[in-house]
């Protein structure tokens, strides 16, 4: 296994997606699914095969190529499409003709639905392909316990009713259909039937759901648990066709889909082509920016459409391509081509696939380069706070500051401190407030501010770049003033970040700045906060603990560190020492030891008293 190769296997994402193991000649010899991708590809280089032919395989794999899907079905699906695309030498399975059976609805007098695996009918519409046989048997079982349309294979027309060509069948008889053959029931009738039935196979099922929902409850209130169990199995199957998929779509023909994603460097773009309703070939084209192009989206779009004509030429040829789904509107229009923004449907879901296999692209090159420069990605991040903040410099190095107590009592602060967006954990510090009466976190922010910056800056210390007060406009302005105070308001930048929205305000604007949730700036000040947070809570409370001891013990001459743990551990709280007497008291720590504590302690009774 080659660096390369292990280094892309180590930054494959784990989500679903079919991958393609390609020899050293760049032929494709095995495609597969996987649930998670990295884990499955993995699998295949980290442990001995006890299957010759698996390593054969292994031992050729010199590069490979991968698809990220919505779900392990549309995984399924793009498998089937891929295999039978290019019949990898070390697939043994889908490689015949044989195909996923299809739910086909006929377009005639009275429409039939039935399963198959045959060619297309003319006008009729199909629905699938479904991976799993026995979800498709089940639907259609369903849908004809709910719907009596008709199961025959009879040619019914209006010469064949008048006829009465055909005989009513058992069907007929057990009321799981209503006479199409001898026009028993009118088109409009039963073709609403029909109109339903399509809408629980576009994906809306919960009809159909909810009838059998009640079925089961029926059942199970007569005690009939087998029957109920077997369409509780029903309704999990249906259940699970809902998520459904447009990696193979029956009304998806011969088109391609470009999706771009662009960043200060570089734009990504990923194509994608539709042969017969299914994918079978991706590719991510990845455009160099460089510094002071004003290049446009468009214009990248309109390049990647004439690369993608040049290097598959042939399947432009044979195919006869003549539209082409897009994210951005080229600037260039192309010759018997056509480009189109879908808004919704299925079309628009496999745009949001190929967008989600750029932004895939663009992840794992940031990954390898983070790998391969492990202080990229820091001064990565660095670069966005710096550019989201308004800061003049880098901010390498981040301070952090959090009041805790409860009614004002045990009041504390913490600062921690972040260098190059990573917690240096043995600079942080703790403080107990020393001038501070009562429940005052703006005063307690003041205090710690200006102890925390007049002692670096005696010392000659560094001083951070960047100040990040956890707090609304009340806490960062208490902060701002201690700064000015000593002088360091223009050295020192600082922002506050609100808990409840994580605003981030800034001094003297009373508007604050909402950051994308996945923006990368906002999770390393949300980091901050939370080990500002956790530091502060963590001393408070080893604090709160000390002072509720340290009041009744402590102060009593003679009764050390192991006397009071004897004391505790024999009487198990304070209220039982004081009730005790001497004589109990000088069982644990002796006579002379017990009078100076039976004195201390009645002296705080009386005293509480």
């Amino acid at each position: 296994m080659s660096d390369e190769l292990k280094l892309k296997v180590s930054l494959l994402p784990e989500t679903p997606g079919v991958y393609r193991y390609l020899n050293q000649d760049g032929e494709i010899i095995y495609v597969g699914k996987a649930k998670n991708l990295k884990r499955r590809v993995s699998s295949y280089f980290n442990r001995e095969h006890a299957v010759a032919r698996t390593r054969m395989l292994v031992r050729n794999i010199h590069d490979l190529i991968y698809t990220v899907v919505n779900t392990e079905e549309e995984a399924l699906d793009l498998e089937n499409s891929l295999i039978k695309e290019f019949k990898p030498r070390y697939n043994v399975l889908l490689k015949d003709d044989k195909s996923y059976p299809w739910i086909c609805v006929t377009q005639e007098m009275y429409p039939r639905v039935f399963l198959t695996r045959d060619e297309r009918r003319r006008g009729a519409k199909y629905y699938g392909p479904y991976p799993k046989v026995e979800q498709a048997k089940a639907l259609i079982d369903v849908i004809r316990q709910v719907y009596p349309i008709r199961t025959c294979g009879h040619a019914v027309s209006r010469e064949t009713i008048e006829a009465q060509k055909h005989r009513l069948c058992l069907q007929f008889h057990i009321k799981r259909c209503e006479g199409c053959c001898r026009g028993l029931v009118s088109q409009e009738a039963y073709n609403q039937h029909i109109s339903e039935i399509k809408q629980i196979l576009n994906g809306d099922s919960k009809q159909l759901q909810d009838f059998l929902m009640n079925q089961m409850q029926q059942l199970a209130e007569q005690l009939k648990f087998e029957q109920a169990n077997e369409l509780k199995r029903k309704y999990l199957l249906i259940d699970k066709l809902r998520a459904r998929s447009v990696i193979v779509s029956p009304t998806i023909h011969n088109i391609d889909v470009f999706a771009i994603l662009s960043d200060d460097g570089a734009a990504y773009v990923n194509y994608m082509h539709m042969r017969g309703g299914a994918v079978v070939q991706s590719i991510t084209l990845e455009f160099k920016i460089q510094a002071g192009d004003e290049v446009t989206e468009p214009e990248l779009m309109a390049r990647a459409i004439q690369e993608i004509h040049t290097r598959f030429s042939d399947t432009y040829r044979n195919d006869r391509v003549k539209e082409a789904i897009v994210n951005v509107m080229p600037d260039v229009e192309f010759a018997q081509l056509e480009c189109m923004v879908p808004q919704r449907g299925d079309k628009r879901r496999l745009l949001d696939i190929s967008l989600k296999n750029a932004v895939q692209y663009q992840t794992e090159k940031l990954k390898r380069m983070e790998k391969l420069n492990p202080e990229q990605r820091a001064t990565r991040t660095l670069t966005t706070m710096q550019r989201d903040f308004h800061l003049n410099v880098l901010p390498r190095h981040i301070e952090c500051f959090d009041n805790s107590n409860i009614s004002g009592t045990s009041a504390v602060a913490s600062c921690v401190v972040f260098r190059n967006a990573k917690p240096a954990k043995k600079e942080y510090r703790h403080f107990n407030i020393k001038t501070v009466t009562g429940p005052d976190d703006y005063a307690s922010m003041r205090e710690v501010v200006t102890r925390r910056y007049s002692r670096l800056v005696a010392e000659g210390e560094e001083l951070p770049q960047l100040l990040v007060v956890d707090g609304g406009k009340g806490q960062l302005n208490a902060a701002v003033e201690a700064l000015t105070e000593l002088g360091l308001n223009n050295t020192i930048a600082t922002i506050g970040i609100a808990k409840r929205l994580n605003e981030i305000f800034f001094p003297g604007d009373q508007v604050p700045l909402y950051i994308d949730k996945a923006s990368e700036s906002l999770k390393v000040v949300q980091h901050l906060r939370d080990e500002a947070h956790r530091f502060a809570i963590t001393h408070h409370r080893k604090q709160r603990g000390h002072n509720q001891l340290h009041s009744a013990l402590d102060d009593v001459d003679g009764i050390g560190p192991k006397s009071k743990q004897a004391l505790l551990r024999h009487f198990k709280s304070l209220k039982r020492m004081r009730e005790a007497s001497r004589e109990q008291l000088a069982e644990v720590v002796g006579p002379a030891r017990a009078a100076t504590l039976y004195e201390a302690l009645h002296n705080i009774d009386n005293t509480d008293n």
